[in-house]
C-alpha cells in the first residue's frame, strides 16, 4: 500500500517520540492526522480523505490484539451491525477493511460533543434530561434488538452527547464493539465475561449470553446514574461488584436523591430486576412508560429545578476540528506558479541548472495530472456518496417498518400475557368451582335419597353446576383471546423476519457494490499519493535551491505563508466517546 512519510513542506508532520501511525495513508485514502482516543478494541484517529476535504474518525484495531482472530471478527461485525441499525442516535460507520497488511479498520463519523461521563462527573441531571437522554436511548436500542443486534457495552462513556439542528443532548450511542448479530460462539472464548462491571446486567456476570433485556438492565444502570449522580453497585474490586449485580437487591434511587421523582424510580427499580422476564419486554414497552413520563413533566423542569441547563454548563462552544495546513492540490499550481517566478527572477538570463529546470517541469507536470485526478475522483467520491445516501435512506425505511411491527408486535404479547394470567386465574376458579359444584350435588342427592331433599339444597347444586359453566366459558374466552393475540404477534414477527432478511440481501448487494466503488476510489487515489510524493520532493529541491537568494526572499515568504505547517498529534488512554469528541479538547491537544 503507497503510504506518504510526513514532511515539513507538505504533510502534517509528528513531533519526536509521536505514535508512528500519524502521517499514514489508510486503505489508500485517509490520511492519519491526529490520535484522539483509545477505545476498547481500537485505537482512534481523526484522519482525512487524502483528496477529498472530508474529515473523519478511523479505528485501527490495537497492536496487541491484531493476532486475536475472535477480536478481530467482532471489530469486523461492529460497523455491519451498526450500519444495518442505520439510526440517527447510533453512529454511522462510513467505511470498513483491511489494510494491505491486514491490518482492521473502521471509518466513522467524526463527531463534537461531550460523553454522558463527563456530565454525571458533574452531578446528577435534572429528570426531564435524564428521561429525555434515556428516551433516546432508548429509541436506539429498540430499533437494534428490532435487528437484532445487541450493544452488550452500553456506559455512561460510550453515550454522547452533542448538538444537532438546534437541539442539545442530541446522543450518539457509540462502541457496538461487543454487538452480535447472531451468537458464534467461535468468537470467543467458553464461559467468557465480556462488558463493564458498573453496567453489567446479573446474566452477564453469571457468564451467559447477553440479550435485549442485558442492554435494558444497562440501561436501568444509566438512569440510576442521571438521576442520582451515582452507580448503584460499587466495589472496590471486580469479583465483589459482578457478585453485587448478580445478587445485591436494586437501591432505590430516592435513598441517595430524597427529591426524586416516583415514577422514575419505578421506572429503575423494573431496569434494574435480577430475572430478565421481570424487566420490560423490550424497548418499545420501555419507551411508552418514558413518554408517559415526559408528558407529565413540566416542558420547563430545568430552571424550576434549579439545574444547570446543558447550554449554560460551557461558556462557549467547542472549537471545530482544525484544518490541515498541508497544500490542497488545487493549490499545486499556484505553487508552480511561485516556483516559476523564483527561478526567472534567479536566472533571468533563461540559464537556470537542468536539474531545477527538471523539477519545475515536474511541479507542473504532476499539479496538471493531480488536478485531473482529483476531479475523477471527486465524481467517484460523489458516485459512492449517492449510493450510500439511497442505501442508508433504504435502510432506515425498512427499519422503520420494522420498528412499528415490532411496537405492535411488543403490544400484542402483552395483551396476550395478560389473558394468559387471566386464564390461569380462570382455570384456578373452574377447579374451585368445579370442587364446589361436586360437593353440593352430592349433598343433594344424599338428601334426595334420604328423603329430606328441600328446595334450598336442589337451588344450591343448581347453581354450583351452572357457575362450573360459566366458569368453563370465561376459561375459553381468555383461551381464545390469548390465543388470538398469539396468532396476530407470530404473524407480525413472520412479516418482521421477511423484512430482517429483505434488508440483510440487500446489505450485501449494496456493501458489494459500494466496496467495488471504494476499490476504484482507492487505485485512483494511490496514483495522486505517487503524484503527492514526486510534488513534494520536487518542491524540497527548489526550495532547498532558491531558500538563499534575496531576489526570491518575497515569494519564498508567500509560498511558506500559504504551506504553514501540518497539525501535531497526541497520545491518548480515553474511551471511545472521548475519542470521537476530539474537538472538546483544547485545539492544541489534537
Amino acid at each position: 500500500m503507497a503510504q506518504a512519510a510526513p514532511q515539513r513542506t507538505g504533510l502534517p508532520r509528528t513531533r519526536k517520540g509521536d505514535d508512528p501511525s500519524l502521517g499514514r495513508v489508510i486503505a489508500g485514502r485517509y490520511r492519519l492526522e491526529s490520535r484522539i482516543g483509545e477505545g476498547g478494541m481500537g485505537i482512534v484517529y481523526r484522519a482525512r480523505h487524502v483528496l477529498i476535504d472530508r474529515v473523519v474518525a478511523v479505528k485501527l484495531i490495537r497492536p496487541d490484539l491484531r493476532g486475536e482472530t475472535h477480536l478481530r471478527a467482532w471489530m469486523l461485525r461492529e460497523a455491519r451491525a451498526a450500519n444495518r441499525v442505520d439510526h440517527a442516535h447510533i453512529i454511522d460507520i462510513h467505511d470498513i477493511g483491511e489494510t494491505d497488511d491486514g491490518e482492521l479498520y473502521l471509518v466513522m463519523e467524526y463527531l463534537v460533543g461531550t460523553p454522558l461521563s463527563n456530565e454525571l462527573a458533574k452531578g446528577p441531571l435534572a429528570v426531564a434530561r435524564a428521561v429525555d437522554v434515556l428516551e433516546q436511548m432508548g429509541a436506539a436500542l429498540s430499533r437494534a434488538h428490532d435487528l437484532g443486534v445487541v450493544h452488550r457495552d452500553l456506559k455512561s462513556d460510550n453515550i454522547l452527547l452533542t448538538a444537532r439542528g438546534g437541539r442539545k443532548d442530541f446522543v450518539k450511542i457509540l462502541d457496538f464493539g461487543l454487538a452480535a448479530l447472531a451468537h458464534d460462539p467461535r468468537l470467543a472464548p467458553k464461559g467468557a465475561v465480556f462488558g463493564t462491571p458498573e453496567y453489567m446486567s446479573p446474566e452477564q456476570a453469571r457468564g451467559e449470553q447477553a440479550g435485549p433485556q442485558s442492554d435494558l438492565y444497562a440501561l436501568g444502570v444509566l438512569f440510576f446514574e442521571m438521576l442520582t449522580g451515582q452507580l448503584p453497585f460499587k466495589a472496590a474490586d471486580r469479583e465483589t461488584l459482578l457478585e453485587m449485580q448478580r445478587t445485591a437487591p436494586a437501591p432505590r434511587p430516592s435513598s441517595v436523591k430524597k427529591d426524586c421523582s416516583p415514577v422514575a424510580e419505578k421506572i429503575v427499580l423494573r431496569l434494574l430486576e435480577k430475572d430478565p422476564r421481570k424487566r420490560y419486554r423490550d424497548g418499545h414497552h420501555l419507551l411508552e412508560e418514558l413518554k408517559a413520563l415526559q408528558r407529565s413533566l413540566p416542558s420547563t423542569s430545568w430552571e424550576k429545578e434549579g439545574a444547570v441547563p446543558p447550554d449554560a454548563q460551557q461558556a462557549a462552544p467547542p472549537p471545530p476540528p482544525p484544518q490541515p495546513r498541508s497544500p490542497a492540490v488545487a493549490e499545486w499550481a499556484g505553487r508552480a506558479g511561485l516556483f516559476s517566478r523564483m527561478v526567472t527572477r534567479a536566472y533571468p538570463a533563461g540559464n537556470a541548472p537542468p536539474e531545477i529546470k527538471q523539477a519545475l517541469a515536474t511541479i507542473w507536470d504532476v499539479a496538471a495530472k493531480a488536478t485531473a485526478l482529483e476531479g475523477e475522483i471527486a465524481s467517484h467520491t460523489r458516485k459512492l456518496e449517492a449510493l450510500e445516501r439511497r442505501g442508508r435512506a433504504l435502510r432506515a425505511e425498512i427499519g422503520r417498518k420494522v420498528e412499528e411491527l415490532a411496537h405492535e408486535e411488543s403490544r400484542v404479547l402483552r395483551e396476550a400475557a395478560a389473558y394468559a394470567e387471566e386464564e390461569a386465574s380462570a382455570r384456578a376458579e373452574l377447579t374451585r368451582a368445579e370442587q364446589t359444584a361436586r360437593e353440593r350435588v352430592a349433598i343433594a342427592e344424599q338428601a334426595e335419597r334420604s328423603g329430606q331433599g328441600t328446595r334450598a339444597i336442589y337451588e344450591a347444586a343448581g347453581a354450583a353446576t351452572a357457575m362450573v359453566e360459566a366458569q368453563r366459558q370465561w376459561l375459553k374466552t381468555r383461551g381464545d383471546r390469548r390465543g388470538g393475540r398469539e396468532s396476530t404477534a407470530a404473524d407480525l414477527r413472520r412479516q418482521i423476519e421477511e423484512l430482517r432478511a429483505q434488508l440483510a440481501r440487500y446489505a450485501e448487494a449494496l456493501e458489494e457494490d459500494l466496496n467495488s466503488g471504494r476499490e476504484k476510489v482507492a487505485i485512483r487515489t494511490r496514483e495522486g499519493l505517487k503524484f503527492e510524493k514526486t510534488f513534494i520532493e520536487a518542491y524540497s529541491q527548489l526550495t532547498n535551491h532558491l531558500k538563499g537568494r534575496p531576489e526570491c526572499r518575497d515569494l519564498m515568504n508567500e509560498l511558506q505563508a500559504g504551506a504553514g505547517e501540518g497539525p501535531e498529534g497526541n497520545g491518548g488512554n480515553t474511551s471511545d466517546a472521548d475519542a470521537m469528541a476530539g474537538a472538546e479538547r483544547p485545539p492544541e491537544a489534537l
